[in-house]
């Protein structure tokens, strides 16, 4: 089973987000969560903007009253499954763009993880992956998709690969240690929506009223080029500003998205 490092952190949104009981969600599992996360816990959905509940054992993240489904993590059916048994290998962008070569399986940081899907895909691919979320009800979301995913036999051997830190990418960075720098650190950051940007998914849409923008990601990459040993990959939209407006070092482009790849900031690093 995928390791994780989970600690209660206290949500500011928790005045309109509860852990329902609903579905097949047993009590127990319900005031687990709600203490875990230090949310309220309430037997209907209608007091509260949104809530995470269990829907056929797969811990969700809804909105009351919308046609929004919920959003969840999910590595082995879906996209994502489909992805991994019939996806490019080591030659995706993705793979190529984090320095992934015959011989070479770069251990890598995400700072961005919300559901795990490109770590998923790294890890797929041979790397270890460490999973950074600072979002509590995101990391707890991620948590369940691994723990569902580490029971089967298909995956098991991928989710192994994957370590689970709830945790400020800021802080993490700031205070780790030698022994633990990765090769690479990668970051996808929400990338904040404007009138001219197509309308957003619905995990998006959540994700934005429940934790709101990644505000301080030029912070992030600049620590992040102090910590990797090898590189810093940024996935961007493809015709996207660059982050914090930091020009890259080289580029990788798709058909709508693009890796900015920078060098390790080797004269500023830790001693």
């Amino acid at each position: 089973m995928a390791k994780s490092s989970f600690s209660a952190v206290g949500s500011p949104f928790s005045d309109r987000l509860s852990a329902v009981l609903a579905g097949d969600t047993s009590q127990q599992q319900a005031e687990s969560l709600a203490a875990q996360l230090e949310l309220p816990l309430a037997a209907s959905r209608e007091d509260f903007d949104f809530f995470l509940t269990y829907v056929d054992h797969v811990l969700q993240l809804q909105k009351s009253h919308s046609g929004i489904g919920g959003v969840y993590a999910d590595f082995v059916s879906g996209k994502v499954g489909h992805r991994f048994r019939f996806g490019g290998g080591k030659g995706q962008l993705i793979a190529r763009a984090v320095g992934l070569k015959k011989g070479q399986l770069p251990e890598v940081l995400d700072l961005t993880a919300g559901l795990g899907r490109d770590g998923f895909v790294l890890a797929s691919l041979g790397c270890s992956v460490r999973l950074l979320e600072r979002s509590p009800i995101v990391a707890a979301l991620l948590q369940d998709g691994l723990q569902r995913a580490a029971e089967d036999a298909g995956v098991a051997e991928v989710i192994e690969r994957m370590q689970l830190i709830q945790a400020d990418s800021i802080h993490y960075l700031q205070n780790l240690q030698n022994r633990q720098t990765p090769d690479v650190c990668y970051l996808d950051p929400m990338y904040p929506h404007t009138k001219k940007s197509a309308l957003p998914g619905k995990e998006m849409l959540l994700f934005r009223e429940v934790v709101g923008e990644d505000l301080d990601s030029g912070d992030v990459l600049a620590l992040a080029r102090k910590v990797a040993s090898k590189r810093v990959v940024v996935k961007r939209p493809r015709k996207a500003d660059y982050l914090a407006g930091e020009k890259a070092d080289f580029q990788m482009f798709g058909k709508s998205t693009r890796y900015d790849i920078y060098l390790p900031d080797i004269p500023l690093r830790n001693p």
